[in-house]
């Protein structure tokens, strides 16, 4: 298991509790999809289902939903019904497109998932062939920017340019727009709770003791930034 996988797996039951974030995302993100009714939607990363809640809250009508997570643990929280089907799979594995129950969709949607791809040109040529849309909102090197600059260490996710020119390979009309947010804290200690049980850590290397002190006690702000490009991109 990976460390992504494994952090939102290890937190999964907490999940709710600390993803403010990851919600305003998914908002934001359905609320620019198209209102149509669809016959088949791909949910890529869906996590506990702010998607799914989101397109219902907006009266988006579909036939069949598909819902995918590296996840079983966030997969078991995620709403089910007759019109969903749950898929534990990885979009790094070169096999995760035979676990899919079709290959063709009206449309891709992923909030707060692709940045946790190990090769984006992979999944991103991969997901292409499944759907001509994509509506999809990833986590940019600028989250924790100032965290990561005090503890001296490099961002584990994309930087925004490098996520627009893989989306441009792939697909012929993109849209892209970020978006900032920040999310503030009473102390540093209830800010590394955050970070270590919401997930968008992802499981990165983590810091010795003797460093994560001298992090909490010199770290500047009391809230995290968060840096969150939204793409629309079609073919």
């Amino acid at each position: 298991m990976s460390n992504v996988i494994e952090q939102f797996s290890r937190f999964a039951h907490q999940y709710n509790t600390h993803n403010e974030i990851q919600v305003k995302v998914a908002n934001t993100l359905v609320a620019s999809v198209p209102d149509i009714k669809y016959k088949c939607i791909l949910d890529i990363g869906c996590g506990s289902g702010e998607i799914l809640k989101n397109l219902k809250d907006r009266n988006i009508l579909f036939k069949e939903f598909i819902a995918l997570d590296s996840s079983q643990a966030m997969l078991d929280i995620h709403p089910m019904n007759k019109s969903i089907t749950k898929v534990h799979a990885d979009f790094n594995n070169e096999s995760f497109l035979k676990d899919l129950p079709m290959q063709e969709y009206d449309i891709l949607l992923s909030s707060s998932a692709l940045q946790w791809s190990n090769n984006l040109d992979f999944t991103l040529k991969k997901l292409s062939k499944l759907s001509k849309t994509l509506y999809t909102a990833i986590f940019t090197s600028g989250t924790f920017k100032t965290l990561h600059k005090t503890a001296g260490v490099k961002s584990p996710i994309y930087p925004s340019e490098t996520v627009q020119n893989s989306m441009l390979k792939y697909y012929s009309d993109v849209t892209f727009t970020v978006h900032h947010y920040t999310l503030e804290f009473d102390s540093t200690r209830e800010m590394f709770k955050y970070i270590k049980k919401s997930g968008v850590s992802g499981g990165e290397k983590k810091l010795s003791y003797k460093e994560t002190k001298y992090l909490m006690e010199t770290y500047p702000l009391d809230y995290l930034e968060f840096e969150v490009l939204f793409v629309e991109a079609k073919n």
